[in-house]
């Protein structure tokens, strides 16, 4: 039992990575009904950007100010790549951004090499002379199960942008607007919402969710241009079991895509890890199309 545990701890705190890059793909998924497969190499490149900030500057710093850039990285890209395409068929949108995909790896194949670079854990947040200890420092222990305060500090950060994103969607008028968007961007355009404006805004909190992501992992890690290669494929099997369209669904489609890898590796074979992922995928797709928390549609005739 005790061994049972430990392996749902270790993959919970697994899965709050593919959380984290689950969220943003629902996150342009709301936003656009497109399903973003360049979100992981998105997410990598943002994370090298952090690794030339950590050169000049103190982890925190760089890595809010990598957020930052990676908002607009990712407006930018709505703006001027999706947005021609936005009244395409869905096919359009999706080979784009499979070449999305491979422009980055190129890009940054081409300017940060090939071989790995080690990347730093997050410094604990520290105000005066008072740290909270929650990325640095020994193991939490309980009984026999063991937990790292890394994975204790990831699972942390992804719960607290699902909070985030939970009151902006739901007490602001910004996130009302980005939700009315995502329902009916036609009725949203005749009550005066700005539809471009939110369609930009909803793929740079993306970007900067998948920024996140990109910084937990290499800091669980090493930073490589491959890094969220298996990441995208948990974290979107993770988004298709919440619902497309549930950020509370990533979170916990995420987390429970995390234990199921580690519970198959340990109880079944440690080979599978991939397979199971696309098990997921395809069973949830067959049984229940909209995942676990998304909205069923209905159409009436």
């Amino acid at each position: 039992m005790e061994e049972f545990a430990q392996q749902v701890v270790t993959g919970v705190s697994i899965g709050s990575i593919y959380a984290i890059i689950a969220l943003a793909i629902v996150l342009i998924y709301r936003s656009t009904s497109v399903v973003n497969f360049a979100q992981g190499e998105m997410a990598m490149f943002t994370t090298f950007i952090t690794w030339s900030f950590l050169l000049r500057m103190d982890f925190w710093p760089a890595f809010l100010l990598t957020i930052v850039v990676a908002f607009f990285i990712g407006a930018a890209l709505e703006i001027v790549v999706m947005r021609p395409v936005e009244r395409a068929p869905h096919l359009n949108s999706i080979v784009v951004t499979l070449g999305l995909l491979a422009i980055f790896n190129s890009v940054a194949l081409w300017r940060y090499g090939p071989l790995q670079k080690p990347f730093p854990d997050p410094d604990n947040w520290c105000i005066g002379d008072s740290c909270l200890e929650i990325f640095q420092g020994d193991a939490f222990t309980a009984g026999a199960v063991t937990i790292s305060r890394l994975n204790v500090g990831i699972l942390f950060v992804a719960l607290m942008i699902m909070v985030a994103l939970f009151l902006m969607f739901n007490y602001t008028k910004l996130g009302l607007a980005m939700r009315a968007t995502a329902l009916n961007p036609v009725a949203s355009q005749l009550v005066g919402i700005n539809v471009s404006r939110m369609l930009a805004l909803g793929w740079g909190l993306a970007a900067a969710v998948g920024a996140v992501a990109g910084v937990m992992t290499a800091s669980s890690l090493n930073l490589s241009i491959d890094m969220m290669a298996g990441i995208l494929i948990f974290g979107f099997a993770g988004a298709v079991l919440g619902g497309l369209d549930s950020p509370g669904g990533a979170i916990i489609g995420g987390l429970s895509v995390g234990v199921f890898q580690v519970l198959a590796g340990n109880y079944i074979d440690s080979q599978i890890d991939l397979m199971a992922a696309f098990a997921i995928i395809f069973i949830v797709l067959v049984i229940r199309p909209t995942g676990l928390f998304g909205r069923r549609l209905v159409r009436r005739v």
